[in-house]
């Protein structure tokens, strides 16, 4: 009866696959708020847009000229500050991705090594049962004299 294959860093296997997981999730979470950021930014851009292509309607008074110019500035640095808020988050995007990625090869590493051992354990339980066969066979052959 062959024995059955046991890997010896099936903890260290299962340890990476979590770490694994977790480096995913963070992925996930750094996308949504790269994405969540993007969307911001776009949308203070369609308003900066908006309040410019009215720009006729401010001309009124000095008063609506001045509130006009005042959201305008407003809406230029909250546009500047959304700008470095992506950047950092794609950075910590990247960072995120590079981090799955080598955990997700240290997690393959392993499992080629265990593919390895598992034939490896395979070929030589093959080898030793062939081993007891010819032995039997070899045993229980009884030449006839003639």
């Amino acid at each position: 009866m062959p024995k059955p294959f046991h890997f010896k860093l099936d903890r260290v296997l299962d340890y990476r696959e979590q770490l694994e997981e977790q480096a995913k999730g963070a992925l996930a979470r750094a996308q949504a708020a790269r994405d969540a950021q993007a969307e911001k930014l776009a949308e203070l851009e369609a308003r900066l847009a908006a309040h410019l292509a009215a720009e006729a309607e401010s001309r009124t008074s000095a008063n609506d000229m001045w509130l006009w110019r005042q959201y305008k500035d407003a809406l230029s640095q909250d546009i500047s500050i959304a700008r470095v808020n992506l950047n950092s988050l794609e950075l910590k995007l990247q960072r995120s991705r590079t981090e799955a990625v080598e955990r997700s090869k240290d997690k393959k590493l392993l499992e080629k090594l265990k593919q390895t051992q598992a034939k490896r354990h395979h070929d030589q339980e093959n080898a030793r049962e062939e081993k007891e066969n010819d032995e039997m066979s070899t045993i229980r052959f009884e030449p006839h004299d003639h």
